[in-house]
């Protein structure tokens, strides 16, 4: 048993360092990467058996509550304000045409009844931000553009959601009210909108005005919230994926406590989610089965790609002041990700008879939809003239630190009664004019350096130093005798 733990332990490890590196081919490739972790496992699923849709579900929901929250926490409200009306045009009015459309080719092309084709098209209406922002990655878009990709995805997931459940029950029930799903449409919505924005402020109240142990522990709070916040919206049957966008929405953009922190936490939590998630998706499929389902695979891709998505983005934004080129971009933007592979394995635990068959063709679609809009979009956007020079606004200071992208770093270093330094004033230290203290935190309170600021001992003086002269800065730490303290180096 420890012998299978250690087993399973070791290749947990692989798979997220596998992951991590994959993202650096997917960005040469302009490919979301996405499809390297499906493919992971695909490749796994050949040495291991795995055929268990409810955990794969589950842990599905669970990575999509992380992934929304963290998205939401990224928006910004002000710059999806100006394009919120054409958003949801097309999260509500374009997912339906999507389904409609795609829903009548799925009926001739895979022989199903009326009722299972809108089922299909409802499990494919969906789009993926995350996806299409991985290949546009460094390109200068237009920032209505992206904010709409961006508000369209937080909100089209609950849509697709609730169009798959309904139409799962209506395969069951044949005699179900239509009046009742309307009603049940806007209950959902509306509640799930409400506990997004409430459980949201409370979030921010008890972040702010809580004094707990450890720093760390506050993104631990706030994930906590978010899949509270998805826990009652599904106890009241109300959309739990909205809540969870809007409550990270809501804690984004409101003053908070450690929202750095808090952010850096919750994208690597979400890229993490992502590694699993995907490949344990992966898992759930066999090649061969995807080979009987080729053709069908393909057609209904190239329909998805071509027809119900241009018509659907086009019919949405009719009104809108988007251009003809906008729109197109727009259209082809519609990458599938996450969400239908997961709303996928719904017909699956349902015990619809044709539920494996709808399996295999969903991820067939949103693997073949990833590899060829994915690889076009960025040559795309350059064609249509809708891609400008690298953006001139100036990154911050704590942004060029860390993401890695300035020659200079942040330490902070704990004073100890043994250095040189300890007692003396900072005019007399002699730091060199690329050597910069630019704070000192004793009795947890902050003290801004100056020339005539004594270091004592206890003090944690953060430093900021090109990394050429990390030796050099160090020295000035450092005893006679070689003796140094604890450092550790910070990216901010």
């Amino acid at each position: 048993m420890t012998q299978l733990a250690d087993n399973i332990i070791l290749l947990l490890a692989a798979l997220l360092l596998v992951g991590v590196f994959s993202t650096k081919f997917s960005t040469k490739f302009g490919m979301p990467a996405l499809v390297l972790f499906l493919a992971a496992g695909m490749v796994l699923s050949q040495f291991i058996f795995f055929n268990n849709a409810s955990l794969t579900q589950m842990a599905g929901i669970f990575a999509l509550v992380v992934i929304l929250f963290e998205g939401g926490m990224q928006t910004s409200i002000k710059d999806i304000k100006p394009i919120i009306r054409p958003a949801l045009s097309l999260s509500t009015v374009g997912v339906l045409l999507t389904t409609a459309i795609v829903g009548v080719f799925a009926k001739l092309i895979l022989e199903v009844s009326w009722a299972e084709s809108f089922l299909f098209g409802a499990i494919v209406g969906s789009t993926d931000a995350a996806a299409v922002f991985s290949v546009l990655g460094g390109k200068n878009i237009d920032k209505r553009l992206t904010s709409t990709l961006e508000a369209e995805s937080g909100s089209n997931d609950p849509m697709a959601v609730f169009l798959t459940v309904s139409l799962i029950e209506w395969i069951q029930h044949p005699d179900m009210a239509i009046w009742g799903l309307v009603l049940s449409f806007i209950w959902e919505m509306a509640v799930g909108l409400v506990i997004g924005i409430v459980l949201g402020k409370v979030a921010v109240y008890l972040i702010n005005r809580i004094n707990l142990d450890s720093t760390g522990l506050y993104p631990v709070l706030a994930i906590g919230f978010a899949v509270l916040t998805y826990g009652l919206s599904a106890l009241v049957h109300s959309s739990g994926l909205l809540a969870v966008y809007v409550m990270g929405l809501t804690l984004g953009n409101s003053e908070l406590m450690y929202h750095r922190t808090i952010m850096n936490f919750s994208h690597g939590f979400a890229w993490m989610m992502q590694i699993f998630m995907f490949i344990l998706l992966g898992l759930l499929v066999f090649p061969q089965e995807l080979a009987e389902v080729a053709w069908q695979g393909i057609l209904l891709s190239v329909i998805l790609m071509v027809v119900a998505r241009p018509i659907g983005v086009f019919i949405s934004l009719l009104f809108s002041r988007f251009s003809i080129r906008e729109k197109t971009l727009i259209s082809w933007a519609g990458l599938r990700g996450a969400v239908p592979i997961v709303l996928a394995t719904y017909p699956l635990l349902a015990n619809l008879p044709h539920g494996r068959l709808f399996f295999n063709v969903v991820f067939f679609v949103v693997l073949t939809s990833a590899v060829i809009q994915g690889t076009s979009i960025s040559p795309l956007a350059s064609r249509l003239k809708l891609v400008g020079q690298e953006d001139s606004a100036q990154p911050s200071l704590m942004e060029l630190v860390a993401l890695g992208k300035t020659d200079s770093e942040f330490n902070h270093i704990g004073i100890e009664p043994y250095m040189p330094i300890a007692g003396q004033k900072i005019s007399d230290i002699g730091l060199p004019d690329d050597i910069l203290f630019t704070a000192i935190i004793r009795n947890k309170s902050i003290v801004t350096p100056h020339g005539s600021t004594v270091i004592e001992p206890g003090d944690t003086v953060y430093v900021l130093s090109p990394k050429s002269k990390r030796d050099e800065m160090r020295a000035f730490f450092r005893s006679q005798k070689g003796k140094t303290a604890e450092e550790n180096i910070s990216l901010i």
